[in-house]
């Protein structure tokens, strides 16, 4: 059995599909449009430089801001991330990309396509425009699940900077965040909440898969496999956290600043008693 592997990035919060489909094709690469009308949102482009014989190197490109590549050399695959960076809007750190990336093997055989035990098989006896359909429901699954260790790591990131708060709380010290800092924090909570659960397909299955059972069923299987539901729920208990810890903060704060305005009005009215004292009438 000869295993060729698939490959999955997310790069950036969103790709520019038009502009990155043109530089491409300039490139020597070429669009694949066999997709239906509503897998929309995705460029598929198809490449020479595969890395095994078996199979032709495709790529499928994510307005979502992920990339997944099935049998791509190296060298080419580097070349396409390099044209990529011309296309991406808030690319995410280099480092953090590599990190968070999702492989798998696949292989090309008799019997239906499936996942098995992490790896994919692709049917033979498909014609071009199924393998393109069946490869775009795992790389969709895929798609995701990088997208969603992305979060993971801005989330893991934004509890380290707010760890030691309770503590600091705990033991009376004063918090060294202005209000200003604390809205900030909360804005970021919220952006990132707002990306999972509403901007995203990690809590529904994709309204193109509706009528496509089969399809429906390998994107279903892949998510299972790298544990979506369970990821976005522990997240999502992450965030309940971290939002009721930003929450007492903003309210620590409140209470400082009307105790605050409280003293001010005091010491003004005993400035003013001070200088305009009562007089004694007669």
């Amino acid at each position: 059995q000869n295993l060729m592997q698939c490959t999955a990035f997310a790069t950036a919060d969103e790709y520019h599909l038009g502009n990155l489909c043109h530089d491409l094709t300039s490139h020597g690469y070429v669009e694949i449009t066999s997709l239906p009308r509503d897998a929309a949102n995705v460029l598929v482009i198809g490449t020479e430089k595969s890395a095994k014989e078996d199979d032709p190197g495709m790529i499928f490109f994510f307005r979502e801001g992920a990339v997944v590549f099935w049998n791509v050399e190296e060298k080419s695959m580097k070349n396409i991330m390099r044209v990529l960076e011309q296309h991406e809007i808030q690319p995410y750190e280099v480092a953090l990309v590599h990190w968070e990336n999702e492989e798998m093997n696949y292989r090309i055989g008799e019997g239906q396509s499936k996942l098995h035990k992490g790896e994919i098989l692709i049917n033979s006896e498909l014609d071009t425009d199924e393998v393109v359909l069946q490869k775009f429901a795992f790389s969709n699954a895929l798609c995701l699940s990088v997208k969603l260790a992305i979060w993971e790591s801005l989330l893991d990131n934004f509890v380290e900077s707010i760890q030691s708060i309770p503590e600091i709380l705990k033991s009376r010290r004063k918090v060294k965040l202005s209000h200003a800092d604390v809205m900030q924090k909360i804005g970021e909570l919220f952006a990132l909440r707002h990306r999972i659960n509403l901007s995203s397909d990690l809590l529904i299955t994709p309204d193109f898969y509706w009528d496509r059972e089969k399809l429906e069923e390998l994107y279903d299987k892949t998510c299972q496999f790298l544990n979506i539901n369970r990821r976005v729920k522990v997240m999502n208990e992450k965030l309940q956290h971290c939002m009721e810890l930003t929450d007492l903060m903003r309210n620590h704060l409140n209470e400082k600043h009307a105790l605050r305005l409280e003293w001010m009005i005091v010491i003004l009215i005993t400035i003013e008693v001070g200088f305009f004292p009562p007089t004694l009438s007669y």
